[in-house]
């Protein structure tokens, strides 16, 4: 993939905040997408992660839409230069997520993140920075809520609550499997939020995680026990 950072990577979280406010007017909210490829993106740290410059791997991993096979991967290590703090995680991410992708020869339809899009305290999380990045449909999944304020979805796979803040839907907190924690799905960009909710339906046929954070999680894993 052709990759073109429209911004330098920056140094301090003043920096790092100017470039989330800046880029978040470009953040399309809407839209549909019927992708055949899927690329599944994640990192893995050495130790805790907490620390500068610390190793880092990420992975990029393009599955068919259709079976979830997997069609193509790319992985890149790197190192975590920017510093740890809360809204600005992306920025320790998103030089060695862009360097994986551009190692990718397919161009995926649809980008999946390990993160979060507008559920983010400017409204500018990971998924969004890759859309805008990349040009691409892009949505975000999370384990874990980081912003808002929310209800618990009913019991049933494809339940779902509504993730507040500010009194704004900013994502959904939805059921994948029956009884099992549910993920936080908020929009990145050019993908609608029902939308991307029936996407991470689509993309987790089995596990309460899509499978396209599954095996990209593995992929990074395995290459920095590898180091």
């Amino acid at each position: 993939m052709e990759i073109t950072v429209p911004h330098a990577w920056p140094s301090t979280p003043s920096d790092a905040e100017a470039i989330q406010i800046a880029l978040r007017e470009r953040v399309e909210a809407s839209g549909s997408v019927a992708p055949r490829t899927v690329a599944g993106l994640d990192v893995s740290y050495a130790g805790d992660g907490s620390g500068a410059r610390g190793r880092l791997a990420a992975a990029a991993v393009v599955l068919d839409a259709g079976t979830l096979d997997v069609v193509e991967e790319s992985v890149a290590v790197g190192t975590s230069d920017f510093p740890y703090v809360p809204g600005l995680f992306a920025f320790r991410e998103l030089p060695t997520l862009v360097e994986a992708l551009r190692g990718l020869t397919i161009t995926p339809d649809l980008l999946v993140c390990d993160g979060y899009g507008l559920a983010h305290p400017r409204r500018f999380g990971l998924a969004c920075h890759l859309g805008i990045i990349t040009g691409l449909p892009t949505i975000g999944i999370a384990k874990t809520a980081f912003v808002g304020t929310h209800g618990q979805p009913g019991p049933k796979r494809g339940d779902q609550a509504p993730l507040l803040l500010d009194g704004a839907e900013v994502g959904r907190v939805l059921r994948t499997q029956d009884e099992v924690k549910p993920v936080f799905v908020s929009v990145g960009h050019r993908v609608g939020l029902d939308e991307a909710c029936r996407h991470a339906l689509a993309l987790a046929p089995r596990y309460r995680l899509p499978e396209t954070t599954r095996r990209a999680d593995r992929l990074s894993r395995d290459r920095l026990a590898a180091l």
